[in-house]
């Protein structure tokens, strides 16, 4: 009898399994929403699966006679782009002549250029362990919520978490009230330990397949308990990734606040702006909860104000190595764009790139 009644659970979770793929692996993102709006011609051969999906749609989605195209060129390498003055103000209608992109130092022609036209793709990552009595879980699910509040109706945001491992709370999704409810019932968290090196990894391999702009919000200590990962792999896998990370340091006011910042926080800071830099978005380490809606409404500006630079590399650059990048902006006449503000004072102008990618082989792209 025991046999026997061990066959049958193991027929039942067989079952389970099958009907609901998801529940085998909750670490992975599905990509299928989140490839959706990224283009037009990707749009309008997609079909809404929901009501509320069709009520989002973009215009080529809606016409399926659109007479958008889409060819794929393999060598293509494109580059999300961010101007702003010293002073965090956004440069907008700029031009492709207002350009210059450097491939180890090498000037490449940009032979594609787009403003920011489309929905934002981002992944909330979000630090859930129970170290320091669930304190800093409760604080970044509520920090969460607040930036929900900075998404439109067209932007699609999927939840992970993490604390050992990371697991997809929300899978891609444009109901914003969904994943605000996720936030409120996610319980308990389950272990003290946090490993975001290996979080990051899991989060940014599940996205490479999710074509088009992406990015992810990490809301994080920076703490990293014994993930299998070190912090070379993290830095290796952004190179050869292209989505785009903000950081929201957790616990800058903490520590600021009872006694200043042990080794052990500078090392977690560095971490945090470190991804952020590398990866071409910025860090943030707020010091009171009143500062969150500039910090989030800092994220969303960005996402929606990029530019995106296109260029193929010659065949000899195609070597599978790692190549770093240089954007720079310049005016009419060639010469670094000057910029004044509104007393006509010269501000600086500072550029979001990412640090570099990682060339495809001539050979693969041959097979």
């Amino acid at each position: 009898m025991k046999i026997l009644f061990r066959w049958l659970i193991l027929v039942v979770a067989l079952c389970v399994m099958q009907a609901n793929p998801a529940a085998a692996d909750s670490s992975r993102l599905s990509t299928q929403e989140a490839q959706a709006p990224q283009t037009p011609a990707q749009a309008s051969q997609t079909q809404p699966q929901a009501s509320q999906e069709q009520d989002s749609q973009t215009p080529a989605q809606a016409a399926p006679d659109s007479p958008y195209t889409l060819e794929i060129d393999p060598t293509l390498v494109s580059v999300d782009v961010l101007v702003t003055d010293e002073d965090g103000r956004v440069l907008g209608g700029l031009k492709q002549g207002n350009f210059r992109i450097f491939d180890e130092g090498n000037a490449r022609e940009i032979s594609k250029f787009d403003p920011t036209n489309t929905p934002i793709t981002i992944v909330m990552l979000m630090e859930y362990s129970s170290s320091s009595y669930n304190y800093f879980a409760n604080k970044a699910a509520v920090w969460g919520a607040g930036f929900l509040n900075h998404l439109e109706p067209q932007d699609w945001v999927a939840l992970v978490t993490y604390d050992i491992k990371s697991k997809v709370q929300a899978d891609f999704t444009h109901n914003l009230a969904q994943v605000r409810d996720t936030l409120t019932h996610l319980g308990f968290p389950g272990f003290r330990d946090a490993n975001v090196y290996d979080a990051v990894i899991e989060t940014l391999e599940n996205l490479e397949k999710v074509h088009g702009r992406k990015a992810i919000l990490l809301l994080s200590t920076g703490t990293n308990s014994f993930s299998s990962s070190s912090l070379d792999d993290v830095l290796n896998q952004l190179k050869r990734s292209d989505a785009t990370i903000f950081t929201v340091g957790l616990a800058e006011e903490e520590y600021v606040r009872y006694g200043g910042a042990d080794i052990t926080y500078a090392q977690s800071r560095s971490f945090l702006n470190t991804v952020a830099e590398r990866s071409g978005g910025m860090a943030f380490f707020p010091r009171f909860q009143g500062a969150l809606p500039d910090v989030f409404r800092t994220v969303s500006t960005f996402l929606r104000n990029e530019y995106t630079l296109s260029f193929s590399p010659p065949k000899a650059s195609r070597d599978g190595k790692y190549h770093r990048l240089r954007v720079e902006v310049v005016g009419q006449d060639g010469k670094p764009l000057k910029v004044t503000d509104a007393k006509g004072r010269l501000r600086k102008i500072k550029v979001y790139a990412c640090a570099g990618y990682t060339a495809r082989k001539e050979k693969a792209l041959a097979e």
